[in-house]
């Protein structure tokens, strides 16, 4: 079982790889492997995509290397096998984004990318370090989390899901934040778990053994 984390050049991706690969080697699910080949990602059992910067950019430099997003679309969508999505990884995931410019994103799970409005000015954005999950229901990614275990956020814009059945997790920030997102197959969170100590490493290890 070969987990493939995507680089396309959207920020730097060593913590995340040496976090996805510490628990890999824990729970025995196989190689984690950090590729621009589309052919190393039509081969992946597991896919994960990070991201940091802007949503427009991102979405660029991603579509910028030929044939990488047909070839997790092809693994994620057409194969069914599980994804994650971090932090504008998960964004991606949206039918757009509303950084900038309003932008195009996967359209896997409906709903937009939004500039996080705190109703009390109190509440800084961009909304930054640690706060607690409120989980929303079940999923086999929570097993040994809890409402109240906290993650590690570093974003100014949020997902506002079409479904709310598709928001798993939200924190409080002035107003309720989507922390987790999903459906089928699909798992996106905000915040960066490779950077959440305990809790994080906990839901990479539950995704990296999660068979859906």
């Amino acid at each position: 079982m070969t987990t493939v984390i995507v680089d396309y050049d959207s920020g730097n991706l060593h913590s995340a790889l040496k976090a996805f690969q510490r628990m890999a080697d824990e729970v025995g699910s196989g190689p984690v492997v950090l590729t621009t080949d589309p052919d190393t990602v039509r081969h992946a059992d597991r896919i994960v995509l990070p991201g940091d910067g802007a949503f427009p950019a991102c979405r660029s430099a991603l579509f910028d290397h030929r044939g990488l997003f047909d070839a997790i679309e092809e693994v994620a969508i057409k194969k069914a096998q599980p994804f994650l999505g971090i932090c504008i990884g998960m964004q991606m995931m949206a039918s757009r984004g509303l950084e900038y410019t309003p932008t195009d994103g996967f359209d896997w799970i409906g709903g937009e990318v939004a500039k996080i409005t705190p109703i009390e000015s109190r509440f800084k954005v961009p909304h930054m370090g640690w706060n607690d999950l409120v989980l929303e229901g079940p999923h086999p990614v929570f097993k040994g989390i809890k409402t109240g275990d906290h993650a590690y956020f570093v974003h100014s814009y949020q997902m506002q899901v079409a479904l709310p059945a598709q928001r798993l997790a939200h924190v409080e920030y002035g107003s309720q934040i989507t922390a987790v997102i999903g459906r089928d197959t699909l798992l996106g969170m905000q915040f960066h778990p490779e950077k959440s100590q305990r809790t994080g490493l906990k839901l990479i290890a539950n995704f990296l053994e999660w068979a859906p």
